[in-house]
């Protein structure tokens, strides 16, 4: 008797990943607008591209269907639900991969991670989103890690570009892995 083969869903937005990039941006999920266009950030109301632009991560303002071409700037693209997409709300838990997410990690090597909601840093860190503050956090073991406000239009009661710039500088000074260790 044949087996029948079982499919894996197929990832909403693929990830944009290589080995030792200077940064990941890694979100939770693909929001309503970037599952229908297949690109990452792509509502106009979100900030994600201007900040890049502003905070000078990208020489020129990107558009959304260009996120392949972040690989060529040392910068990746991920998120933790690769096969669903929504308001983090709205998302089942059991939909994160953080398990997939931390071998990504591990394999690939990224000098650091730039969260981009608390939501994700949480799934990361282990810790709940009310305890997470934005900005580079404390060292670990793994690669730096920074959370950023949420470049999302519903998110705009907490936008600052300050932490965004914060990681922009830590990409300029050439994004230094702290402990050698890391990347071996």
């Amino acid at each position: 008797m044949a087996r029948k083969a079982v499919r894996e869903p197929a990832h909403i937005l693929p990830d944009r990943l290589a080995p030792g990039l200077k940064m990941w941006f890694v979100g939770t999920a693909a929001g309503p607008m970037s599952a229908a266009m297949g690109a990452y950030y792509a509502h106009p109301g979100n900030r994600f591209w201007r900040a890049l632009h502003e905070t000078g991560i990208t020489p020129r303002l990107f558009a959304p269907q260009e996120f392949p071409s972040l690989l060529d700037l040392g910068v990746g693209l991920t998120d933790f639900c690769k096969t669903g997409w929504g308001v983090d709300a709205q998302i089942a838990r059991e939909a994160f991969d953080v398990e997939g997410f931390r071998r990504k990690v591990t394999e690939l090597k990224p000098s650091a991670l730039a969260f981009t909601s608390k939501m994700s840093a949480s799934l990361w860190l282990g810790k709940p989103t009310g305890r997470i503050t934005v900005g580079r956090q404390e060292a670990t073991d793994g690669p730096d890690v920074f959370v950023l406000p949420s470049p999302s239009g519903l998110a705009t009661s907490y936008w600052s570009i300050e932490p965004w710039r914060e990681a922009a500088d830590y990409l300029r000074a050439g994004a230094k892995v702290r402990n050698s260790r890391a990347r071996q």
